[in-house]
């Protein structure tokens, strides 16, 4: 059949299907995706069996990541408009926010494609030894399907191939505006640069982070005692702090240091963005940023304190045979514990592997705004140029140095005048 449609149309004089072939086609559309797709074995993935508040007992922090992000998905599910990247770790419930997207969008009858990102491209792969359906149809089928979700994207194999075919796909759908759900345990800053900048484009992409502990595990399994050493620092409060009126000092001395307690004290009320205490050993910076983590386990707040090189011997662990943690889990609590208090940054050992760790850990926490506590003795010209030049961000980062000397070397001053 024919439209009747004004000179000049691009679609005028073009033979088109009727209206009954055209829903045939849709169907054929509709099973053909859903073939490829994984929805069969996750039906039971949708908004009705997601738990927007998490299991009990979880910190109220990750209760409201949760629900923030649910309402966002389910938001997305209704309208299908632009693009949808669900980013967290290992088991807080990206896979089942997303699905429950691409079921909600099947109930409709809208065509889903729903693939973790490594099976996309073995799909694409045996595509060149399939008679029955050619590359060019099955990369096509993909790259127009009306809703696309993926999967784990940055779990993929890193090679040449699988990077372009993958950017591909996601520039056709960028530039058609095309409904497209993403999923990704990694920061966008370990994306590769062409998809970063894309998901930048916040007129198009809307995003739903989640900071949230991996559901497989006992609820028990998310306290962080194991691994905090705020037990070691239990008498290291507001109320046990020396402003060191008593010490003869340089007045701009004092005032540093008060005007550090203050700081701490404010921000222990209510932690927000990152806050690091300079100065030299036995200053107090580790007495402050204890109190601080103090107040807010007093409170009922989750809070890891740890040095920086113990942060990194935790990680070690889980490399021996006997560690009952994956390293993946270890890592995804200390990223995303509510309130990370690291004392000690540049005591550590300076081993590539080390600033890689310290790195991806403190840029995650960056990239996401999660209250972090820093303490440390070097100038920050002295630490790794990308912790430094985060710290340095003022819309983030207030910085506080301590230019009184050691308690110590108060403590021989008054003995001496004595």
């Amino acid at each position: 059949m024919r439209l009747e449609l004004p000179l000049g149309h691009p679609d005028f004089g073009r033979l088109q299907a009727c209206t009954c072939r055209q829903a045939a086609i849709r169907s054929q559309i509709r099973d053909r995706l859903y073939s490829l797709s994984q929805l069969d074995e996750l039906e039971q993935l949708t908004f009705a069996t997601f738990q927007p508040r998490g299991r009990p007992n979880l910190p109220a922090f990750n209760q409201e990541s949760l629900q923030q992000a649910f309402n966002v998905c389910q938001a997305y599910a209704h309208e299908l408009d632009g693009w949808l990247l669900v980013q967290g770790g290992y088991g807080c419930g990206k896979t089942h926010l997303a699905a429950s997207v691409a079921n909600e969008a099947v109930s409709l009858g809208i065509p889903t494609l729903f693939l973790t990102v490594p099976d996309l491209l073995d799909h694409l792969r045996a595509a060149f030894d399939s008679e029955d359906t050619p590359f060019d149809e099955r990369f096509d089928q993909i790259r127009r399907a009306p809703l696309l979700v993926l999967d784990d994207l940055g779990t993929q194999s890193a090679t040449e191939w699988a990077r372009e075919k993958l950017f591909q796909i996601l520039n056709y759908r960028y530039i058609n505006r095309l409904p497209t759900v993403l999923t990704t345990n990694l920061g966008l800053e370990d994306l590769d640069g062409r998809i970063r900048s894309r998901l930048n484009d916040s007129a198009l992409v809307r995003r739903a982070m989640i900071h949230a502990p991996d559901y497989r595990h006992a609820a028990e399994d998310i306290n962080h005692h194991e691994l905090s050493s705020l037990a070691l620092h239990a008498k290291q409060t507001f109320g046990t702090f020396s402003l060191r009126d008593d010490e003869d000092m340089p007045p701009e001395h004092l005032r540093s240091l008060k005007k550090a307690f203050e700081a701490a004290r404010k921000f222990a009320e209510d932690p927000d963005g990152w806050l690091v205490l300079t100065g030299t050993y036995g200053c107090g910076k580790t007495h402050l940023a204890a109190a601080i983590a103090n107040y807010r386990a007093s409170q009922g707040y989750e809070v890891m304190l740890v040095p920086a090189p113990d942060l990194l011997d935790h990680l070690r662990a889980t490399f021996s045979p006997s560690s009952t943690v994956s390293y993946d889990r270890r890592f995804d609590q200390m990223r995303e514990t509510p309130l990370l208090v690291l004392d000690d940054l540049g005591t550590q050992a300076s081993t590539p592997w080390a600033q890689e760790k310290l790195y991806q850990l403190l840029n995650h926490r960056y990239n996401a705004a999660l209250p972090t506590v820093v303490t440390t003795s070097s100038y920050l010209n002295q630490l790794d140029a990308r912790l430094s030049s985060r710290m340095l961000d003022t819309r983030l980062c207030t910085i506080y140095a301590i230019t009184a000397p050691s308690y110590v070397e108060g403590r021989v001053r008054r003995k001496r005048k004595k």
